[in-house]
């Protein structure tokens, strides 16, 4: 499957939107108790510019977005080929000003992610990938550089992305079922998922009842391309064909997925 023409406008989109991002955040003034349902305009404006890139390179394409805005409407959100947004990922980083979000961008063929992604206007890094060429990562002009996920294989080792929790608070139940070495917290899935890929950290848990497709889309697949696998808590398979009920999502190097399903399916 030759994805070249819908990853270079996928690629373009998120550069010009994380371009945008970037002149707002600088400007930004922080809001310090940001709720984790914040949206600005800044998530619309540059959803817009996403979108306008995405329906002017495949006008028939369906679209499913996070915001409501003029380019997300008229066209079907459920198709065959849609594309999915999330234009600012974790917006509580970008509201506190802590650097923590990401532009996610994924593309899905008969509900199977295909496309992903991941830009992090701050850093200045955007990881990559499409099904069957590799998850990539490059950082400012620098040449792209092929990721894989960590080798390690035992738990006791592992360190695992969440979540911000607050301060003092006793670890979530996901934390004491699965018992990593260390705990990472960050905002944004996308740059939770990135760091699986890369393999910066074993695995990431979301221990939300229902996570939308934009949550998970675009990183998903950087991955399963890296050589990771992500499931739902049950190890049930992600799709992306519509809304459905999801319990949870996990994402791991792959070495520590069987025993990741096996203790969070004990709480």
């Amino acid at each position: 499957m030759d994805l070249s023409h819908e990853l270079a406008v996928a690629l373009a989109a998120a550069r010009t939107a994380s371009e945008y991002v970037l002149a707002e955040y600088d400007a930004f003034a922080p809001i310090a108790d940001a709720p984790a349902d914040i949206s600005t305009h800044v998530d619309r404006q540059a959803q817009e510019l996403i979108l306008g890139r995405i329906r002017e390179a495949f006008p028939n394409d369906g679209i499913r977005a996070e915001e409501s805005t003029p380019g997300a409407s008229g066209t079907p959100h459920y198709a065959e080929r849609v594309w999915i947004v999330d234009p600012i990922d974790g917006t509580r980083g970008f509201a506190r000003k802590n650097g923590e979000f990401s532009v996610m961008i994924g593309f899905a063929i008969a509900g199977r992610v295909v496309l992903g992604v991941v830009a992090e206007p701050v850093v200045g890094r955007t990881t990559y990938a499409t099904a069957g060429s590799g998850c990539w990562v490059v950082a400012g002009e620098s040449e792209p550089v092929q990721c894989r996920v960590s080798r390690c294989g035992d738990l006791a080792s592992a360190t695992m992305v969440q979540s911000h929790t607050k301060i003092g608070s006793k670890p979530k139940p996901v934390v004491e079922a699965i018992r990593p070495a260390k705990v990472f917290e960050t905002y944004s899935a996308g740059i939770k998922l990135a760091m699986v890929a890369r393999g910066e950290v074993e695995l990431y848990v979301n221990d939300y009842r229902n996570f939308h497709d934009w949550d998970a889309c675009a990183g998903h697949i950087l991955v399963e391309e890296a050589g990771g696998k992500m499931t739902l808590f049950d190890g049930g398979s992600v799709t992306y064909t519509g809304p459905v009920e999801r319990r949870g999502l996990l994402a791991t190097n792959g070495l520590l997925h069987e025993e990741c399903v096996r203790r969070l399916m004990t709480i």
